[in-house]
């Protein structure tokens, strides 16, 4: 058997001749010489015999050995050594000796404060006062330790109530005996005892707080804990969002100090790497109305910051409101007991049922509080150890423990002010001071404690203790994750190299990380094709209408009634109808058919067919309606220069109508041009149970000062519609041969500007439906231009064709009816004209009359002068003399007779 034994353990402990440089005389590549064991004292091996050990002179490295004395003697020193890579054993420069055990009547006490919380927000004081008893026996047991002193333990329950705490610190600074250190559990009360205890030179140990305040050296210049800042927790929360692609979170927090500098710290870190808070809650007591506003801010990755207590609260609320399951992450603190969520609390009304289903695959970020290297501490104990030790002492289940996962930080800090003690003291074999000097108004006695406390570093069962230059610890962080109502480790971070271990043991509801946010998907609305497709075969109709009306047109121009209704203004009218139809089909085009960088030539094509079929259209109407106005309803002294007809002048309208809509096209083109812009709806939520959302979004033909040059557009338009409508309504009953069909030019004219002037606020009102703006802007073309062809052109077809009136112009000039009604307007225009002359003539001889009466009066009495009277004759017989002068005039028109008596 020791053959066998060396034959596997040569190739580890032997080493060749000349195999390398010079080696150390205890020290080899392989491992370890065996050292030999104090006086009075021996060496426990693990594994081994005494006879194996005999048979062997080297160790492999990681291999510990441990000293054992004699009797009643204890080792002073280094009671334990490990085997390192480097061929050498672990704190060779301190000796180790065993000697005799001084009676504990003869070792002075040394008093220490303590404020537990055994209950409260944070019950840790329930595990942690247990740690720190099992902490005391041992460092007592120990005669390497403080050999004159005896540690002893003065407490009270904080409740974590700084109200509370503030009470019982006044007992223990103003009862005996003195303490000569303050130890408090959570943050609120550390920050009032670290501020008071400067005052008392007092130095203050904490193992349970976390806030970052208490990181100011200024504010407390004597504050120590074994426990690391809560913002060590965030590096390891940055690093996790940056490893999930997540860059928006949300937070929720208590309103405490330690939470409050805790996400400020947060809030520095992610924007330096580029990840966004979008939103921060608070709250004093009640969570809900917090909880409901992430829910309604549709947060998904939500940090919460917050006592265990309010945890529940919180987590009552998350069920209620249903923020939880595959699309949200919770961030919580680790240090809750591990069944927290299970604990009764009557001040939630949440079975234990729903509170696991809102807590399930939620991530905790704790320190590591307890090594997870299984090697031994100051104290001789492994980590398995010390908790199979303390969980002997609990009276409870650990899980319903508050504070067991703080419990190692507590042991451990009992052996870090014991440590400091000893080096103050001068246990280590330098002279110090002594301790029971100690009092409030000894400054000296606490800047050698402060000095030794600051220089610690030893191994314990939550790792290795050191403090920073703010007595902060230094430490790893464990990250965790609720799978099946139990928390899994899922792996470790070391912010102080930036490595992440990670043992892909992370599980997702929903089979992987959550968004951060509601996955957008955003889909354009296109207009309905069965909608597009019905109206542009009304326009293709409509546009073989308006070619067929204008061929007629065109063919029939010779008839003579043709030639009466100014054939070419309908020609234009047909032109401008096939324009405005044509529109039709780029009002319909959007992203469905064509690419984003055909679409300004689309707003292009919309706006100038539009314009100038309208200026065709509705313009060579107007002028007909215009030109029947100013002729038949003007003063009759204007009448005379305006019964010709010039049809350049009709043109000339037109072309001036066009002509301003041309301009203005053109400069709204080359100044402010039209271009795709997008409109965005509120989102919608899908049918599916798929964490995304649909984003609806439609497209525009617009321009900067779009508003601008509609209002420019439809300003000049609107007026011709109601002008046209009024000279129509004013023309109606005029007859008139140069334009016979200006009564159908009005009826059109009607039709045309009541459909416009309906259309096209509709159709603004409506931009942001497409189905429905479409629908009322393409059929108010196609029926504006069906009713003006069919108005304008039909009339004449079906005159030229059931009476045959294109076959001779004679018979044009013996059939038609409008011919006789201008027969009769030409000759009661005659008519007018005779009275006219014979009123002048009559006027004329009425006033030639009177001249002569005039002159007959006067030559009347001019005789009567002359010759008097004569009497008259008895006889009865007839006057004697000149015959009388008329006595009166009248005139019948042609002829003047002169009335006697």
């Amino acid at each position: 058997m020791l053959l066998l034994l060396l034959l596997l353990l040569a190739p580890l402990f032997l080493r060749p001749p000349g195999a390398g440089g010079a080696q150390t005389p205890n020290a080899t590549s392989e491992g370890c010489q065996i050292i030999h064991p104090p006086w009075e004292g021996g060496i426990r091996y693990r594994g081994l015999t005494r006879d194996q050990v005999k048979a062997i002179n080297f160790l492999p490295v990681d291999y510990e050995i441990e000293y054992v004395c004699r009797g009643e003697r204890e080792v002073v020193g280094p009671k334990v050594r490990k085997c390192l890579a480097n061929g050498s054993w672990t704190d060779m420069d301190t000796p180790s000796r065993c000697v005799n055990r001084a009676p504990h009547s003869e070792r002075r006490a040394v008093y220490i404060g303590a404020l537990f919380p055994m209950s409260g927000g944070w019950p840790g004081g329930q595990a942690c006062q247990p740690a720190v008893e099992m902490a005391l026996e041992d460092v007592n047991s120990r005669r390497d330790i403080l050999p004159d002193y005896e540690l002893k333990l003065i407490h009270h329950d904080s409740k974590c109530d700084p109200g509370q705490a503030t009470k019982y610190l006044y007992e223990l600074l103003y009862n005996d005996p003195i303490k000569i250190i303050l130890m408090p559990g959570c943050s609120s009360v550390s920050t009032l005892v670290a501020e008071a205890a400067r005052m008392w030179n007092l130095i203050v140990l904490s193992y349970g707080s976390s806030s970052p305040a208490l990181s100011n050296r200024q504010r407390f210049p004597t504050f120590f804990r074994t426990h690391p800042s809560a913002t060590l927790h965030n590096p390891t929360r940055v690093k996790l969002f940056e490893k999930w692609g997540w860059k928006k979170i949300a937070t929720i927090q208590q309103t405490t100090e330690v939470f409050t500098s805790t996400l400020d710290d947060l809030e520095e870190r992610v924007k330096e790497a580029g990840i966004e808070i979008t939103f921060r809650q608070s709250f004093f007591s009640d969570p809900a109305v917090p909880v409901k506003n992430l829910k309604r801010q549709d947060a998904r990755i939500i940090v919460g910051l917050f006592y265990e207590t309010e945890a529940r609260k919180v987590f009552c609320e998350v069920y209620k409101e249903r923020l939880f399951g595959k699309k949200y992450v919770w961030f919580l603190i680790g240090w809750y007991a591990d069944n927290w969520f299970k604990i009764y609390d009557p001040s939630i009304n949440c079975t234990v049922d729903e509170m696991t289903e809102a807590v399930e695959g939620h991530i905790t970020t704790e320190i590591v509080m307890l090594n997870p290297a299984n090697t031994r501490s100051i104290s001789n104990m492994t980590s398995q150890e010390f908790v199979e030790k303390l969980t002997k002492r609990l009276k409870r289940h650990p899980e319903e423990t508050g504070g067991f996962q703080e419990a190692p930080l507590a042991y451990d800090a009992i052996w870090a002010l014991a440590l400091a003690l000893n080096k103050t003291s001068g246990g280590g074999g330098r002279s110090g001071v002594r301790l029971e000097d100690f009092n409030y108004n000894n400054q000296t006695i606490t800047d050698q404690i402060y000095r030794a406390m600051n220089s610690s570093s030893f191994e314990g069962v939550s790792g290795h203790v050191v403090f920073d230059a703010s007595g902060s610890r230094m430490a790893w962080t464990l990250i965790e994750q609720l799978q099946g109502g139990s928390y899994k480790k899922i792996g470790y971070y070391d912010s102080t190299k930036d490595d992440l271990s990670w043992s892909k043991t992370d599980k997702w509801i929903g089979g992987s990380p959550p968004a951060d946010q509601t996955l957008v998907i955003k889909t354009f609305r296109f207009l309905s094709q069965k909608l597009f497709i019905s109206v542009s075969v009304l326009s293709s109709l409509g546009i073989v209408l308006a070619v067929v009306c204008l061929s007629f047109n065109i063919y029939n121009s010779h008839v003579r009634y043709i030639q009466n209704s100014q054939p070419n203004l309908n020609n234009l009218t047909a032109v401008g109808c096939s324009l405005a139809l044509a529109a039709v089909f780029p009002l319909g085009l959007d992203g469905y058919h064509i690419g984003r960088n055909q679409f300004p030539f689309v707003c292009q094509a919309r706006l100038w067919l539009l314009g100038l079929g309208f200026s065709l259209g509705y313009g060579s109407m107007f002028t007909k309606i215009w030109w029947v106005h100013t002729v038949f309803t003007k003063k009759e002294e204007k009448k005379e220069w305006r019964k010709t007809l010039e049809p350049w002048k009709l043109y000339a309208t037109v072309g001036l109508l066009v002509g301003m809509d041309v301009l203005t096209l053109a400069i709204w083109q080359i100044v402010d041009p039209l271009h795709r812009t997008i409109e965005t709806f509120a989102k919608e939520e899908p049918k599916e149970d798929i964490d995304v959302s649909i984003l609806p979004q439609l497209e525009h033909c617009s321009s900067r000062k779009m508003n601008t040059w509609l209002g420019i557009f439809y300003g000049y338009k609107g007026l011709l519609l109601l002008l046209g409508i009024f000279l129509a309504y004013e023309t109606k009953s005029v007859s008139t041969e140069k334009i016979n069909d200006h009564r159908a030019v009005g009826m059109a004219i009607y039709n045309v500007a009541v459909l416009c002037l309906i259309t096209a606020p509709v159709t603004m009102i409506l931009s942001s439906q497409q189905d429905a703006a479409f629908a009322f802007a393409s059929l108010a073309i196609v029926f504006s231009s069906y009713i003006t062809l069919v108005v304008l052109f039909v009339p004449k077809m079906r005159r030229l064709i059931t009476r045959g009136e294109w076959q001779s112009e004679a018979q044009d000039t013996m059939k038609t009816g409008s011919s006789t009604n201008n027969n009769e307007e030409e000759k009661s225009r005659l008519l007018e004209k005779e009275n006219r002359e014979l009123e002048k003539i009559i006027a004329e001889k009425e006033e030639r009359v009177s001249e002569l009466r005039h002159q007959l009066q006067s030559r009347q009495q001019l005789r009567s002068r002359r010759h008097p009277p004569t009497p008259p004759d008895p006889s009865g017989g007839l006057p004697r003399g000149p015959p009388e002068p008329p006595d009166r005039l009248s005139c019948d028109g042609s002829r003047v007779h002169l009335l006697y008596k």
